[in-house]
């Protein structure tokens, strides 16, 4: 079974290498889907359930710190 991630960045460059680098495992890791900003990481973390988050720290919405703040609600 693979392992489901959402990858939460500002910076579309910054997800789209972060997709390339995972594309090594494939076998092991599923991107199953993608983030721009705090707000809409929040609405997919919790729509998605990911076992990995691999998450920006700054944001210009929320904070990454936010992020999980707001999850633990």
């Amino acid at each position: 079974m693979k392992t489901k991630c959402i990858i939460v960045d500002d910076e579309p460059a910054a997800r789209r290498l972060m997709k390339s680098l995972l594309q090594s495992y494939n076998d092991l890791v599923q991107v199953v889907g993608e983030a721009g900003n705090g707000k809409e990481a929040v609405q997919k973390i919790e729509e998605l359930k990911p076992d990995v988050v691999f998450l920006d720290i700054q944001m210009p919405d929320l904070t990454g710190f936010e992020v999980i703040d707001l999850l633990n609600e």
